[in-house]
């Protein structure tokens, strides 16, 4: 069976796949039951920032074989635009999803990374939410910013040894990025993700917004409560202003597409 791409919509550069939960679900699943792994990438406002302004992320960011739209900035982008996303796929809920997945196809988990007891908490929390799940195994290693040979050879032989289907990695952007492109080529049938903070909140060591505020796209205003220094400068004197371009960026490319649409 042959790679089907999915479609995508291109916001500053970075081509976000036109996708829902579901679709993201059922192409990574297909992929590996062809023997086939991959990398998805789940960028939020901050990962397209770093996109347009780093170009040595930005080469990163755009060798991962799906990327989809974690944050509700992006979806509007793609709305103004006229090409909308269907949904916001969070990698914050889409851990839940692939471990009832992986459990209904017999399939395992490994979670690399988290702050500590996050990674062993997340999985004791995913097998209790999808019963039969193997979590293949979990590990939280210190990586250098950008990781060395000497320090990823022991996460190439434990994951040699417990060959899960899918790999979560949270470190935080763009660690986990430099991470699994380090580790990308060695195991060609794993699916990789990386997940940021997700195994604290799925460890119950950070508490999820409400609905409401992640609907809204308000979601940052709880996370900025929760860790103010950590998040005060990446949020507030950074993304917020970016959020800003970004859409003024959309709206000039919206007129000028139209208008050379009209000139036709």
């Amino acid at each position: 069976m042959s790679h089907v791409p999915l479609p995508t919509v291109d916001l500053l550069g970075m081509r976000i796949a036109c996708v829902d939960e579901d679709t993201v679900l059922n192409h990574m699943f297909t992929e590996l039951a062809a023997g086939r792994g991959g990398w998805l990438v789940t960028a939020n406002l901050d990962f397209l920032r770093r996109y347009a302004k780093e170009p040595a992320v930005r080469s990163l960011y755009a060798a991962a074989d799906v990327t989809v739209a974690d944050g509700m900035p992006l979806v509007w982008a793609s709305e103004l635009l006229g090409t909308p996303v269907p949904e916001r796929v969070a990698g914050s809920a889409l851990i839940y999803r692939f471990a009832e997945r992986a459990a209904l196809e017999r399939r395992s988990l490994y979670l690399l990374g988290g702050d500590p007891g996050a990674g062993d908490g997340a999985a004791r929390a995913l097998a209790k939410r999808a019963p039969g799940l193997r979590v293949a195994g979990f590990s939280a290693p210190r990586f250098s910013a950008d990781p060395t040979e000497a320090e990823l050879a022991d996460t190439v032989s434990e994951l040699r040894a417990a060959q899960p289907d899918l790999l979560l990695v949270g470190l935080g952007s763009p660690k986990q990025e430099r991470v699994i492109h380090a580790l990308r080529a060695r195991f060609p049938a794993m699916w990789m993700v990386g997940v940021g903070i997700s195994f604290s909140f799925a460890a119950g060591q950070l508490a999820h917004a409400p609905d409401w505020m992640r609907r809204s796209g308000l979601e940052w205003v709880h996370r900025l409560m929760q860790e103010p220094k950590r998040l005060a400068r990446r949020y507030l004197l950074e993304d917020l202003p970016f959020a800003a371009e970004l859409f003024a960026r959309v709206l000039v490319s919206r007129a000028s597409r139209a208008s050379r649409a009209r000139q036709h």
